[in-house]
């Protein structure tokens, strides 16, 4: 994916009230909330002036994450018990948000994520477990809060999934694998084909010949399938759900071991913006890419 000028630059917190789009009615969803960036986004919307729902597997970091905030004064988020990787936990979660809210949902940040792998180790022993929480958690979510969104909604409902370059078409060394991907018509059950067949050569010991991404391979490839789908999300949903993808960059959380070339902060500001980008400087189907210090430089590719 090559990197393409970066839209219209649009600062979330400077544009004054009466200008904005949004208001406390605005109910975001972000998930992996407790920590790392998706607590900072959580901070940033809710300090911007959206009602957040801090969605986290854990309910004592889920629980500690909201009294943090709130001592803070931010009393406009909320905690929902939310396990990605868990389907009964998925449903649970979308039957207690429509128990509480009702479909009024605008925006969804699929921000949790996992990796298992050093910085500069690799291997797929918990292939498996990534890509539960990493491709099929979102989709499977995102297919049960679709019903959720806020109908009707002049401002353009929202779908930000939280990816990596690791997943860019370009770190696919397999002719077949990059051409299926590539394809226009791409279908969802390609999308599947592509995940059983990694789950099968992870099994059979031949991942590092069959042309998967060299470095944090189970990871690069569940974003990779993140990234597909979001395409053809963006593509089923245009007019109704604006679905990006969004790369953090090398954040330092605690998947890089706090390691990192920016903060937490940082990346859910910029995030923050692009969740909350006017209606008609918003696209659908652009992998947004963190590249600078400075949230004006960053970049955005095709998915």
């Amino acid at each position: 994916m090559e990197p393409e000028p970066y839209l219209p630059y649009f600062d979330a917190s400077s544009c004054p009230s009466s200008s904005r789009w949004w208001s406390r009615e605005t109910m975001a969803v972000v998930t992996g909330g407790n920590g790392g960036i998706g607590y900072a986004l959580v901070k940033r919307l809710a300090e911007l002036g959206v009602t957040v729902i801090l969605a986290a597997r854990n309910r004592e970091k889920g629980e500690g994450a909201l009294m943090s905030l709130r001592a803070e004064g931010l009393v406009h988020v909320h905690f929902l018990l939310l396990d990605v990787s868990d389907p009964i936990s998925i449903t649970a979660f979308a039957s207690a948000f429509k128990a509480k809210f009702g479909p009024t949902l605008d925006i969804l940040v699929n921000n949790a994520g996992v990796s298992f792998n050093e910085l500069h180790a690799n291997s797929v022993e918990h292939a498996e477990t990534v890509m539960k929480t990493n491709f099929y958690g979102p989709r499977l979510l995102i297919q049960a809060l679709l019903p959720l969104f806020r109908p009707n909604s002049s401002n353009v409902n929202r779908i930000l999934n939280v990816s990596s370059r690791l997943g860019s078409l370009d770190k696919v060394r397999n002719p077949e694998i990059r051409k299926v991907l590539e394809g226009e018509k791409l279908e969802d059950e390609e999308i599947e084909e592509m995940v059983r067949k990694f789950a099968r050569d992870v099994k059979s010991g031949r991942w590092k010949s069959r042309g998967w991404p060299e470095y944090w391979t189970e990871y690069a490839v569940s974003k990779l399938a993140l990234n597909a789908y979001s395409r053809i999300l963006a593509k089923r949903l245009q007019g109704s759900i604006s679905v990006n993808c969004f790369c953090p960059g090398f954040t330092k959380t605690c998947m890089t071991k706090g390691q990192g070339i920016h903060s937490p902060s940082h990346a859910a500001s910029l995030a923050a913006t692009l969740a909350l980008l006017p209606p008609h400087l918003l696209p659908t189907s652009k992998f947004f890419l963190l590249r600078s210090s400075t949230p004006s430089r960053s970049h955005l590719s095709r998915l």
